[in-house]
């Protein structure tokens, strides 16, 4: 049984098998119990993960094409495929679960805030981005790709860079680079006002990220509160930790 790729969707396919089993090897140093596939595809990944001993395992999958043809390939997987989006599942675990998958590139930072709000149940995220995606989400204040999803992720998350995979592992050819990132929960948690409250502040900053926060942040803070030093700064100048500080002194 074949299947055919989607552009639309932002198929590339996995078939470095060597890749596969690098994926699956850096998942299994986190014990985990639940276990959710975020775009299975082909199940160049899926075959492996349905081999991991005493996991719950479930896979989200939006193109019927692909269902079909992972539920004739693996009948395992009959009852365990959610059809939907994954920008639109609600949380497919009542208790604590790991997130793998090859990323679909087109929403692939939709994902991301998916699993930002799921991030009291995420135990350990392991997934493939764009290369720039997945440099923006690991970067540092002061580089020119540190944003509001570097900061917004790390808040939560220590994110570990884990290598990088050439063009040639997928079906067709993406035209860019990609790499893998592993989410873990911080050990040590940042303390913020309130979620809602951390998120404007971040998005508001770099909306305007050429600007001080003192002009970028105005309508966030008390004239008294812009005066301090901080306020002077860019956005891309602060550390995820002054977000958080900051986040206590809105209004």
């Amino acid at each position: 049984m074949n299947y055919t790729l989607k552009k639309s969707l932002g198929q590339h396919f996995l078939k470095d098998e060597n890749v596969c089993r690098n994926i699956v090897a850096e998942l299994t140093k986190c014990p985990f119990k639940n276990l959710v596939e975020v775009g299975p595809g082909g199940g160049a990944l899926t075959k492996y993960l349905l081999q991991l001993p005493d996991v719950h395992f479930k896979a989200v999958e939006l193109d019927e094409e692909k269902v079909t043809y992972l539920k004739h390939t693996y009948p395992q997987l009959q009852d365990k495929i959610i059809h939907q989006s994954i920008l639109d599942v609600g949380k497919p675990f009542q208790d604590r679960f790991t997130v793998v998958g090859n990323f679909p590139y087109n929403i692939s930072t939709q994902i991301v805030f998916k699993i930002l709000e799921w991030k009291d149940d995420v135990e350990c995220m392991v997934g493939m981005f764009q290369k720039e995606v997945a440099q923006r989400i690991a970067a540092k204040e002061g580089s020119k790709v540190y944003g509001v999803t570097s900061v917004l992720v790390q808040a939560y998350f220590d994110v570990v860079y884990l290598f990088e995979v050439s063009e040639q592992s997928f079906t067709p050819p993406p035209k860019v680079k990609s790499a893998v990132i592993k989410l873990l929960p911080r050990k040590e948690s940042i303390a913020v006002k309130s979620d809602k409250a951390f998120f404007s502040l971040v998005k508001t900053a770099f909306q305007q990220r050429r600007k001080t926060m003192r002009n970028a942040c105005k309508s966030l803070f008390s004239p008294e509160v812009l005066q301090q030093d901080i306020f002077a700064k860019r956005a891309e100048q602060l550390s995820v930790t002054d977000f958080a500080q900051l986040s206590f002194q809105m209004q």
